[in-house]
């Protein structure tokens, strides 16, 4: 059985597109999936698929759900435990940052265009810095994340893609649930 992790996009986020985490967990347990966590108030589900269902429709599935059930159009990122072992492994600012706060992850819908990819830059001024490592990215954020102009609508309009960014004490509890 599968372990996943959805990541929502944009939900209880400026009083907006508001969603209890106790009707978030009632979604996915009518929606088939087993052993359905939440965590924070902030969209992350960890939940199991006995089923075995492709991810891509796992997502729509959830997005539909959403949508139609409670009324709040999202975009759903999915994970697995397995791609979060590589993600928690991967990040290169550990042996220079020891303040969990300054570290996120920008989880990035798919892997974008090479061009795009390649045309993605650190704004002038801008104290943070990024590494993009296929399907995320990681940042350092010396200044705070609510600071820095690397954000997911940055993000999104340079390399055309849905993006949705946690920080490094949620990705490793996330990480910690889906093990």
């Amino acid at each position: 059985m599968r372990k996943y992790v959805a990541l929502l996009r944009g939900i209880n986020v400026g009083g907006h597109a508001r969603i209890t985490m106790k009707d978030l967990r009632e979604l996915f347990g009518a929606l088939g999936f087993d052993e359905v966590q939440t965590y924070l108030q902030s969209g992350n589900v960890v939940f199991a698929d006995p089923a075995g269902t492709a991810p891509g429709e796992v997502r729509e599935r959830i997005e539909k759900r959403l949508a139609d059930g409670l009324g709040v159009p999202a975009s759903v990122l999915l994970r697995t435990g397995e791609s979060l072992d590589r993600t928690v492994a991967a990040n290169p600012y550990l042996d220079r940052e020891d303040d969990p706060a300054k570290l996120h992850v920008t989880f990035l819908a798919g892997t974008p265009a090479a061009e795009r990819a390649a045309a993605l830059r650190t704004p002038a001024g801008e104290t943070a810095e990024f590494a993009l490592l296929g399907d995320e990215i990681h940042l350092h954020v010396p200044g705070g994340y609510g600071r820095t102009k690397l954000n997911n609508a940055f993000i999104e309009r340079r390399l055309g893609i849905t993006a949705t960014t946690r920080n490094w004490n949620t990705v490793k509890a996330l990480h910690r649930m889906a093990s």
